[in-house]
């Protein structure tokens, strides 16, 4: 084969690699995202096996992954107080339903 084709052929085995990982990162951050795997049993995992209600789930997932997760255009520490916040709203909720409050 000549220069040319060579060229090509390797032009195409990379494009074909950068595809598979660029496919593989997006697969990671629907099944497992960095956030969530560095523990021994993932959050949902935990919560669906233990039937938590809703507002618990949410909860311990905002709990876990607070310091963990960057949201964009926001630091890190950014990143953690929402999540933390997020945690604390789902308990602020449920307090509001438990004085039956209408709005929670």
């Amino acid at each position: 084969m000549d220069k040319d084709g060579d060229e090509v052929i390797k032009f195409v085995e990379e494009a074909k690699a950068r595809m598979k990982e660029e496919a593989q990162a997006r697969a990671d951050l629907v099944f497992k995202p960095n956030h969530y795997a560095q523990w021994a049993i993932e959050p949902i995992t935990f919560i669906m096996r233990n039937r938590l209600p809703y507002h618990v789930g949410n909860v311990v997932k905002y709990s876990v992954r607070a310091g963990h997760k960057q949201y964009e255009g926001m630091t890190m520490v950014e990143s953690e107080i929402t999540d933390l916040e997020k945690a604390m709203r789902y308990c602020e909720m449920r307090i509001n339903e438990l004085k039956g409050k209408v709005e929670l």
